[in-house]
């Protein structure tokens, strides 16, 4: 089995002569003792905190930094002046509620974010191939931006779908362009295989953004006839955090660029195969650097991966919130195989709104539904999906109590 294409792009990116697990962590170290001495030096959230640790355990001495503190004091984590910001990304992402949160990139954070792209996606994707991108096109230096750019680098062609157009439109577009790889969505790549029907011609997948619960990659398997390569990100990590190898057993984490750790519920660290908090440190940002970053996101640590990488993986992410968790509802409910798209909204009764290829399936919905949530009263509705209809979430799926889905880029 090859070694992951994330060592390679480390090495090669570092100056490497090799990669090693002793190495990597002593540039993590200096890495983080270059920010803690830039933080000292231009003040700020992290003003008070040492400018030097002499071992990776002594970065849990350091407080959490918490989305609440990056929401109430974006530009006090700031640690370039503005005219170096060469990308800002505002407001809240779909699965966040309270004050959005101001993420600032400079150049030098954005090109380091299209080198590991280009990496994961190198993959599942070869020169001279199509690649659709399901993602948003904001302008320069927006996630689809960036995502075409390592489509580019890798010699091959991005076939710009963006995010928000109708089944029919999507269609279309594969049908004329014939893309044989796919970025995006996990849900969207399911819902557009199922309402292209055969001759589908995307044979490989990426899909970020959502969470990646195994029934739902089965589905995407049969769809592709490969197993998609899930990749974790998020605005906090530069856009690009961890991706799966040809092992497909969890995903390579970025540690040129991100220490990270898993914290139970009071903030110690767990060890390796654990389930907890994951925690990053973004020391390969140039312009904000996060310190302890509690991200709300749970996974664990992975024994090392079978491909023979150096770099640490982590399991499948999922987010914890009040109400039914959208990871398990797409789980139960995508093994349906007329399924095209759902949405879910909970205040006591699970209230379900789904389009399929025939409508009818309120049966099979709730029974799908009350075998995962045992005694959770379930209100489903079903329509005939039509080729004027799209995806009915405009970001990240997830379940909210008592609001509606909403959101703005992710990664």
């Amino acid at each position: 089995m090859r070694r992951t294409k994330l060592d390679k792009w480390i090495k090669d990116t570092e100056a490497l002569p090799e990669l090693s697990r002793e190495g990597l962590e002593a540039l993590q170290l200096k890495r983080l003792n270059e920010t803690l001495e830039r933080a000292a030096a231009r003040g700020g959230v992290y003003a008070g905190y040492p400018r030097h640790l002499d071992s990776l355990e002594e970065l849990k001495t350091l407080p959490f930094t918490t989305p609440e503190q990056l929401s109430r004091r974006s530009s006090g984590f700031l640690l370039t002046s503005q005219s170096q910001v060469e990308r800002v990304i505002s407001g809240t992402t779909s699965g966040t509620t309270g004050a959005g949160k101001r993420v600032f990139y400079t150049r030098e954070d954005m090109e380091n974010t299209v080198g590991f792209f280009a990496a994961g996606i190198s993959e599942m994707l070869s020169a001279g191939e199509r690649c659709l991108i399901a993602f948003p096109f904001t302008g320069p230096f927006g996630l689809g931006d960036l995502i075409a750019r390592a489509v580019e680098k890798l010699g091959a062609e991005p076939v710009k779908a963006g995010y928000g157009q109708s089944w029919g439109e999507l269609c279309a577009l594969v049908r004329d362009r014939r893309p044989r790889a796919y970025i995006g969505f996990p849900v969207a790549l399911l819902g557009l295989g199922r309402m292209y029907g055969p001759g589908f011609p995307v044979e490989r997948a990426l899909v970020s953004a959502d969470a990646c619960p195994e029934g739902l990659m089965k589905e995407i398997e049969k769809l592709t006839g490969s197993k998609p390569f899930p990749h974790y990100g998020s605005r906090e990590c530069g856009l690009g955090g961890a991706v799966t190898c040809a092992a497909h057993e969890g995903m390579h984490l970025r540690e040129n660029h991100i220490i990270a750790e898993i914290v139970d519920a009071g903030g110690k660290r767990l060890p390796p195969g654990e389930y907890g908090e994951l925690v990053i440190s973004t020391v390969g940002l140039r312009a904000m650097p996060l310190l302890r970053y509690r991200t709300g996101d749970y996974t664990r640590f992975l024994p090392p991966c079978p491909c023979g990488g150096v770099t640490r993986r982590i399991d499948r992410v999922s987010r914890r919130g009040e109400g039914p968790s959208m990871e398990k509802l797409d789980e139960a409910l995508f093994r349906l195989p007329g399924l095209v798209d759902c949405r879910a909204e909970f205040d006591g009764v699970l209230k379900i709104s789904a389009r399929a290829l025939e409508p009818g399936l309120e049966g099979d919905i709730e029974r799908a539904v009350s075998a995962c949530f045992p005694g959770l009263p379930v209100k489903p509705s079903c329509s005939l999906c039509s080729m004027e209809d799209g995806p009915m979430y405009p970001g990240k799926r997830h379940v909210l109590k008592g609001e509606k889905p909403g959101g703005k880029e992710t990664g």
